[in-house]
């Protein structure tokens, strides 16, 4: 499989998120949630979030508390980005609509692009978060702006040749 933008979006706000302190399984929730965010976000069609009604029934795996998971439902913010989050088993992990961004998730639509050398690219992406101020990485602007957008296209085609 390529390595697409999508993936390169993923591997970077991920590795922002672990920079910033959140655990793996956390950060890859966080990475995943942003590329999807990024890759159905039309500037024309976003319109401010009146806040939070009620939490919706989310699709779960077979044995999980409904209850809890909708209890623990709240808004979190890394820097001036809000998302939605739920608690499940002690780690955050953070949804669009009633869909839940796992680790698994993550692995499945992003590690697998990378087969064997996701490692590699790991470890680079961390790199490259970790060569910028604080205050870039808790930007959503500074971060798509600085990061993202200027090495894109060079990573899609460094990490596809992997």
């Amino acid at each position: 499989m390529a390595v697409g933008r999508f993936q390169v979006m993923a591997l970077l706000q991920a590795a922002r998120a672990y920079c910033l302190g959140m655990s793996l399984n956390e950060a890859k929730s966080w990475g995943l949630n942003r590329a999807i965010f990024y890759a159905s976000a039309k500037p024309q069609s976003v319109k401010p979030n009146p806040g939070i009604q009620k939490a919706p029934n989310f699709k779960l795996r077979k044995g999980a508390n409904q209850a809890a998971i909708k209890k623990s439902y709240s808004i979190y913010t890394l820097g001036d980005e809000m998302v939605y989050s739920i608690k499940v088993k002690r780690e955050k992990l953070f949804t669009i609509g009633k869909i839940i961004q796992t680790p698994e998730d993550f692995t499945r639509q992003v590690e697998s692009h990378f087969a064997r050398n996701f490692p590699k690219a790991w470890e680079e992406a961390v790199k490259i978060c970790q060569e910028y101020e604080k205050k870039i990485l808790l930007s959503q602007k500074s971060f798509y702006e600085k990061v993202y957008k200027p090495r894109r296209d060079e990573l899609v085609k460094k990490w596809s040749e992997l």
